[in-house]
């Protein structure tokens, strides 16, 4: 168990590393990776990222945004009435914009709910009640609290939370309104790597009990033990972000486990390296590589060798036979098939 003061400035630091992401990504904004109206509205110092950093949020910007379309574009194959009703949970959500995009791009789900520390909540409240480009995308009925770090409209929630308080998740999903039998897209984007071995497989052995139809999407690090691995720690480390949950799960494969072992009936993990040759669309890879100059070949791939995207999938309403990586070899409990590369 950590001391209180280290693990409370942990999580000060871990809170710092949102407004660096926005930065980073407001940096790929202006060079044309990708379109996002409403990030410059949380940055309040915009700054220019070397051509490698930006192709790196470039690559997890699409990387989620594919498999986000994908969920929400999946259907049973019945003659109901109408799509079927979706929901979204952003836990650690940060000053994450994908709410507001998905509405300009006509790719509404019923329910978007994000959830952080309270700290980071009361200041996307504010700046979402100060600007009215996002005032009207969360609705005029919206009940906004800067004190309570809430935003309360029919189709969006934003909830402040500590995450390793298993029990309050619980009551947070309630006061959300989420509907646990309906299929469910989560996000957790450099979150749980953050926490300890045992609040991240509380957290998703949690959600694999309460959501019986679910995607659950992770974004984070991969390789502590080589010499690039110990650096990426060593740096962030200086930062004052201990990875707490990078030993526990080192490798692709430890993270499919940490999945099947938590209740999930299905875990695939690629690097980034993988996701970007082999799942980003190559008319868009075309499109990015264009934009900058760039020579760091070698640097490019050691470091979307040490970053992954997993995803866990429960199906009980049979939705999700097309999710996913093309041919993802998707590992199940006691499967006898080999480890990805």
């Amino acid at each position: 168990m950590e001391p209180v003061a280290d693990s409370h400035s942990n999580v000060v630091a871990v809170q710092a590393t949102n407004d660096d992401a926005s930065a980073s990504k407001l940096s790929c904004v202006k060079k044309g990776y990708m379109k996002d109206d409403y990030i410059q509205l949380f940055v309040r110092r915009p700054v220019r990222r070397s051509p490698i950093i930006n192709r790196g949020y470039f690559a997890r910007w699409a990387a989620l945004r594919k498999l986000l379309y994908q969920f929400l574009d999946c259907e049973k194959d019945t003659d109901d009435k109408g799509p079927t009703k979706k929901q979204i949970l952003s836990i650690g959500a940060g000053f994450d914009t994908t709410f507001f995009q998905l509405q300009d791009e006509g790719k509404v789900s019923h329910l978007y709910v994000e959830l952080d520390f309270k700290e980071v909540t009361s200041k996307k409240a504010a700046l979402i009640e100060s600007y009215s480009q996002l005032r009207d995308k969360v609705g005029a009925e919206a009940s906004i609290s800067r004190e309570k770090g809430e935003v309360l409209s029919d189709h969006y929630k934003l909830l402040p939370i500590d995450l390793r308080d298993l029990q309050k998740l619980d009551d947070v999903i309630a006061l959300a309104d989420m509907d646990p039998s309906l299929p469910t897209f989560i996000i957790a984007e450099c979150v749980l790597i953050y926490l300890d071995p045992d609040s991240t497989r509380g957290i998703v052995g949690w959600a694999a009990k309460t959501f019986s139809t679910a995607i659950f999407f992770l974004y984070e690090q991969i390789h502590p033990d080589d010499p690039f691995g110990q650096q990426m720690i060593r740096n962030l480390e200086s930062r004052g972000c201990a990875l707490l949950g990078l030993h526990a799960t080192p490798t692709l494969l430890a993270k499919e486990k940490l999945f099947l072992d938590q209740g999930w009936q299905r875990a695939v993990a690629w690097d980034m390296l993988r996701v970007y040759s082999n799942f980003i669309e190559a008319q868009e890879r075309r499109r990015i590589e264009r934009l900058e100059l760039f020579d760091e070949f070698e640097e490019w791939h050691m470091m979307q060798e040490h970053y992954c995207v997993a995803y866990a999938i429960n199906d009980a309403m049979g939705l999700f036979g097309d999710f996913g990586f093309p041919n993802d070899q998707q590992h199940v409990p006691n499967s006898s098939s080999s480890a990805l590369p």
